[in-house]
C-alpha cells in the first residue's frame, strides 16, 4: 500500500490554501492523502481533490462560546484525539503535517503520542497558538516567513508559503518601472480592516497633478466603503476600478508599478513571488502582531515600505507613494528585492520535507 500523509488543518483560508497545495503535490507523487479536521473545517475543504479522504474529528477552542463551551473544550479535544489515535492504529500514517488551527489538535496529539514522523507549517512570522504548542513536539517547523519567532529547541526550515497556480503563472513577471506613462496602483486590504485603505485616495490628492493624471488605480473596497472610494477618485479625476473583490489579483499585481496592501501571509507571499514594490500596512488588531512579522523580511531587504496604523496619515502615505512612483531606479530595486524574498517553489520544499520525514525508520 502506498504511503499515507495526514494533513491536520483548521477552517480558515490561510490554513487551507497551503494544505491543499501540499495535498495536490503529494497525490501527484503517488501518496495517499487524508484530511483530518472538524465539522467546520470539512465545510471549507470542497476545493481539495476528490482523492483526498476526509476524517472529521471533534475539537474545540477556549476562544469561543460561554462557560459551558469552555468547560467542554478538553473533553472534546480528548474525544477527537482518541478517534484520531484509533484511526492511525488502523491505518498507520507515514507522516502527519499540521497547518494550524484548533481542528488540527487531535491528529497532531495522536501523532505525538504514537511518535509518528510529524511537522507543522506556519504561514505567519509568529506562530499561531496551536503551532506554538506543537513546535517543540514535532520533527520540523516549516516556516513561510523568515525569520519566524520560535520557541527554544524548535527545529525549523524556511520553505515559504505555497501560492495559487494563478500567482505562479505570473511569477517573476518583468517589471515596468514608473515613468512618464500610465502607471498602475493596486490597493487591497484583506478581509479585516480594509477600511483603512480609505487613506489612499486622500493621499493621492496630495500628489502633484501631473502624477495623478498618470495613475490607474485598482482599489479593493468593502461594500460599505465603495461609494466613498468611487466619489473620491472621481473628484480627483483619477481612473479607478473599485470593487469589493478582484478575481484577477495576480494579473493586476503583475501589471502594477506599486502595491498598497495589508501584510497578511498570503499577500506577502504573492507579492514576493511576482516581485513588486509595496507599501504594507500591518493590521494593528492582529493578536500576535503577526502582520508586522510577515512584513519584516521585505522591509529589511528594502523591498517594501512598512507603515504602522498608528503612523498612517494621508501625508505619510503620499510621501511614500510619490517617492516610489517618481523614482524608477528605487522602484526597480524594490521589485528585485521583493523577488529575492519569494519562494515560488514553496510547495515542492514542503513536499521534500514530507518525503524526508517519510524515510525515517
Amino acid at each position: 500500500m502506498s504511503k499515507l500523509l495526514i494533513i491536520a488543518v483548521g477552517g480558515t483560508a490561510g490554513h487551507m490554501y497551503p494544505a491543499q497545495a501540499l495535498a495536490e503535490e503529494m497525490l501527484a507523487k503517488g501518496w495517499r492523502v487524508k484530511l483530518s479536521t472538524d465539522v467546520r473545517g470539512a465545510r471549507y475543504s470542497s476545493s481539495f481533490p476528490e482523492a483526498v479522504a476526509r476524517e472529521v474529528v471533534k475539537s474545540a477552542t477556549t476562544a469561543r462560546g460561554g462557560l459551558l463551551a469552555k468547560l467542554m473544550v478538553l473533553p472534546r479535544i480528548a474525544a477527537g484525539s482518541f478517534k484520531a489515535w484509533r484511526s492511525f492504529r488502523a491505518d498507520r500514517p507515514t507522516v502527519v503535517v499540521g497547518f494550524g488551527g484548533y481542528p488540527a489538535i487531535p491528529a497532531m496529539a495522536a501523532a505525538w503520542l504514537m511518535r509518528l514522523p510529524r511537522m507543522v507549517h506556519e504561514p505567519n512570522g509568529v506562530l499561531g497558538r496551536v503551532n506554538k504548542v506543537f513546535a517543540t513536539r514535532v520533527d520540523m517547523v516549516a516556516c513561510s516567513v523568515w525569520p519566524t519567532e520560535l520557541p527554544k529547541g524548535a527545529k525549523a526550515e524556511h520553505t515559504g508559503n505555497p501560492v495559487r497556480a494563478a500567482v505562479l503563472a505570473k511569477a517573476a513577471s518583468p517589471y515596468i518601472a514608473p515613468g512618464d506613462y500610465p502607471m498602475n496602483l493596486l490597493v487591497f486590504g484583506g478581509s479585516q480592516g480594509a477600511s483603512i485603505m480609505a487613506n489612499v485616495p486622500k493621499a493621492l490628492a496630495l500628489l502633484p497633478e501631473a502624477l495623478q493624471a498618470r495613475l490607474i488605480v485598482s482599489h479593493q473596497a468593502r461594500d460599505a466603503d465603495h461609494a466613498d472610494a468611487v466619489a473620491a477618485y472621481e473628484a480627483l479625476e483619477i481612473r479607478a476600478d473599485v470593487q469589493p473583490f478582484f478575481n484577477d489579483i495576480p494579473e493586476r499585481m503583475a501589471n502594477a508599478q506599486l502595491i498598497v496592501a495589508r501584510s497578511g501571509a498570503s499577500s506577502v507571499a504573492d507579492i514576493t513571488v511576482i516581485g513588486r514594490p509595496s507599501i504594507l500596512i500591518p493590521l494593528a488588531a492582529a493578536i500576535r502582531d503577526e502582520q508586522t512579522a510577515n512584513a519584516a523580511g521585505l522591509k529589511a531587504a528594502h523591498g517594501a515600505i512598512v507603515i504602522q496604523e498608528r503612523d498612517l496619515t494621508p501625508e505619510a502615505l503620499a510621501k511614500h507613494i510619490g517617492g516610489i512612483l517618481s523614482a524608477p531606479d528605487l522602484a526597480q530595486s524594490m521589485a528585485e528585492a521583493a523577488l529575492e524574498q519569494g519562494r515560488p517553489d514553496a510547495t515542492q520544499r514542503l513536499a521534500a520535507l514530507v518525503e524526508t520525514l517519510g524515510t525515517q525508520p
